[in-house]
């Protein structure tokens, strides 16, 4: 075989392989974004009861997106509801611990009262801080069926700091910035009820 006919074997060679690439990648698309959305789903859903909607929450996304509050950050929302009528919010909030942010999911009933919180992103110390990522999670299940009102604002805070929550053994900067962060997704829906769930009073 002469150096030419060498070269176009070669080149032929890496233009299946490209081609090869090219089409596993192209009919591999779609089924690896299913298998991601289906993970995501998961992850984002769990909070609500599998009964209580009947849409794709994902599918319909709020518009937020990194609007600053007094102490986090909403990053973006889902609604969820049930023969056309608001459930619940999954709002998607970001705050400050101690080693860096935390990334939380906190799911609002459409009377204004929790149904849980969920982290989705954490970097703090483990064994301490670091507990809040653990699911299902005892510390922040404390927090549902809680509301803008109850507790009273004040009562959004550590026991220690004469709130009325107990806090993470050892991450009382994590604690705060997690009760924080819930207190202010609460107050933004019952502010907002419109934008949220399009009416100007919970259920």
């Amino acid at each position: 075989m002469n150096r030419a006919t060498s070269v176009v074997v070669l080149v032929l060679l890496a233009g299946l392989g490209i081609g090869a690439t090219y089409f596993a990648q192209h009919t591999g698309a779609p089924l690896i974004s299913a298998q991601q959305r289906l993970i995501d789903s998961r992850n984002l859903l769990d909070l609500l009861a599998p009964d209580s909607y009947d849409n794709q929450p994902l599918d319909q996304p709020l518009a937020l997106e990194d609007i600053r509050l007094a102490n986090s950050m909403l990053l973006g929302g889902y609604l969820a509801t049930k023969a056309g009528q608001p459930r619940a919010v999954l709002l998607r909030s970001q705050t400050l611990g101690y080693e860096g942010s935390i990334e939380l999911l906190i799911a609002i009933g459409a009377n204004g009262k929790l149904l849980g919180v969920k982290t989705l992103k954490q970097s703090e110390t483990p064994a301490l801080g670091g507990k809040i990522a653990d699911w299902p999670n005892a510390w922040l299940q404390a927090f549902t069926g809680k509301s803008r009102t109850d507790p009273a604002d004040t009562g959004w805070a550590l026991k220690k700091d004469q709130g009325q929550f107990d806090q993470i053994a050892g991450a009382t900067i994590t604690s705060r910035a997690v009760i924080s962060a819930v207190h202010d997704a609460l107050r933004y829906f019952d502010e907002h009820p419109q934008a949220l769930i399009g009416s100007s009073t919970h259920e």
